[in-house]
């Protein structure tokens, strides 16, 4: 029996050599993204002399294909090689990525190609996204769930402390074509890595049930899957409350309110994002700790919190410099410990609660509507910030992130301790899968 397959088994994962060919394959790929989201923006600007909206256009593609994703999860939940879409998605995001310098080469990049460029990779990211849930629950124990998210997000929050330098050091070196080689490279080798991790993939009673529906009906089955479980309903309603708000006091929001209310310099500026980036690496290695301490459901209410609502201590910053630059250092920080705390929690309790079989189905029900909000939320930041003024708007983010806890306090999530075979989540009437009292993804 599979380490995977007896949830009461807790080994080190450094001692799984899947489980490290898996997470080297994330880390490798998540520094890539650093590079890309760097790269892909200066040669619309640089090359294509591209306005400030054509480039807004670049991440809004790259984010339109979530609507789709419970469409999408269906079709996944239905296929029974979740790692070979995994692969497939992989090599199609490297391959999309190399057309652009050779349209560079070729002296044919235009901002359409890389309009198709930004919708495909958001596409790939879908799939791998969906066929992810299923794979993790086959490679994990269920006792190191939290452990495990712990080390993924880990690697994706250093990638952030030292990825955009590397980036910008590789574009500034190479031109923004030739380092997107670069980011293409990282997905080869997380295909070649993913293709080596083998895990049982053997169909369960739930997926071959959903071999004998159609894909709407299956959708409709994660969308009200979620809806019913208590769990998962408080879970994505207080996920997607948070990234409305956070979305409406979007980074971008708080860039012009430093530079333009704080008279920050862009130096001081990208020092303190720096510093929240060290902030998010902090809380995802102290997230199973924290858990462990606190229990699984405490540590999500907190996290909750502490995302968001250090944004008002920017809002109200003041005085002199080392104050108005330590107020956005700080709200940083603290914000990055919160999402860690956050997701790594919340992912592990949806993987618990979460029946095989309908795993995928349900990540895409749950993403359509998680990060569907998430444009929605920046439009209507840009419009508050218009009317009513930057600090106010901001305000408003952190107050309205805050509040999504309202979400968690009547629901199972506060009362869960742990994810492990003694502990484990309660099922709920006519689901089945359960909650405890006591879980993830996403920001």
């Amino acid at each position: 029996m599979s380490a995977a397959a007896d949830p009461s088994l807790s080994v080190s994962l450094w001692r799984d050599r899947r489980f490290r060919r898996f997470w080297a394959g994330q880390s490798i790929s998540q520094f890539g993204d650093r590079i890309t989201e760097l790269a892909l923006p200066l040669i619309a600007v640089g090359a294509l002399h591209a306005s400030a909206p054509q480039v807004a256009w670049l991440t809004a593609l790259i984010w339109t294909p979530n609507l789709l994703a419970i469409v999408l999860g269906a079709w996944v939940d239905h296929r029974v090689h979740k790692r070979r879409l995994m692969v497939l998605a992989d090599l199609v995001r490297a391959a999309v990525l190399l057309s652009v310098p050779a349209a560079y080469l070729l002296g044919a990049v235009t901002l359409g190609q890389l309009y198709v460029v930004a919708l495909l990779m958001g596409a790939a990211g879908v799939l791998f996204n969906t066929a992810y849930p299923p794979f993790f629950v086959r490679l994990v124990p269920r006792s190191s769930y939290v452990d495990a998210n712990s080390k993924l997000s880990t690697s994706r929050s250093a990638s952030y402390v030292t990825g955009p330098a590397v980036g910008g050091a590789l574009v500034q070196a190479l031109t923004g074509p030739v380092a997107v080689v670069v980011d293409a490279l990282t997905f080869l080798a997380s295909a070649v890595l993913v293709g080596r991790v083998s895990v049982d993939e053997s169909p369960d009673a739930h997926g071959r049930a959903a071999a004998a529906t159609s894909l709407l009906r299956r959708a409709r089955e994660g969308l009200v899957f979620v809806v019913r479980h208590p769990a998962l309903r408080a879970s994505l309603g207080c996920a997607a409350t948070v990234n409305f708000f956070t979305f409406v006091a979007g980074s971008g929001l708080i860039v012009l309110f430093a530079g333009r209310n704080l008279g920050l310099t862009a130096g001081v500026i990208g020092a303190a994002f720096g510093v929240g980036a060290t902030g998010s690496l902090l809380g995802a290695v102290l997230a199973p700790k924290v858990s462990r301490r606190f229990g699984v459901g405490r540590s999500i209410v907190v996290g909750a919190v502490l995302f968001p609502a250090p944004i008002a201590l920017v809002a109200a910053a003041g005085g002199p410099l080392w104050a108005r630059a330590g107020a956005l250092a700080v709200a940083e920080f603290l914000s990055g410990v919160g999402v860690m705390l956050f997701d790594v929690n919340l992912n592990s309790l949806q993987a618990a609660v979460i029946p095989d079989g309908m795993r995928s189905r349900v990540a895409g029900a749950y993403s359509t509507i998680n990060y569907g909000l998430r444009p929605v939320g920046a439009v209507v930041g840009g419009l508050l910030a218009t009317v009513i003024g930057l600090r106010a708007t901001l305000l408003i983010g952190a107050v309205g992130g805050a509040l999504s806890l309202l979400w968690l306090l009547p629901s199972p999530i506060p009362r869960i301790r742990s994810l492990t075979a003694d502990d484990p989540p309660r099922r709920t009437a006519g689901s089945s899968g359960g909650v405890h009292a006591r879980q993830p993804p996403p920001r």
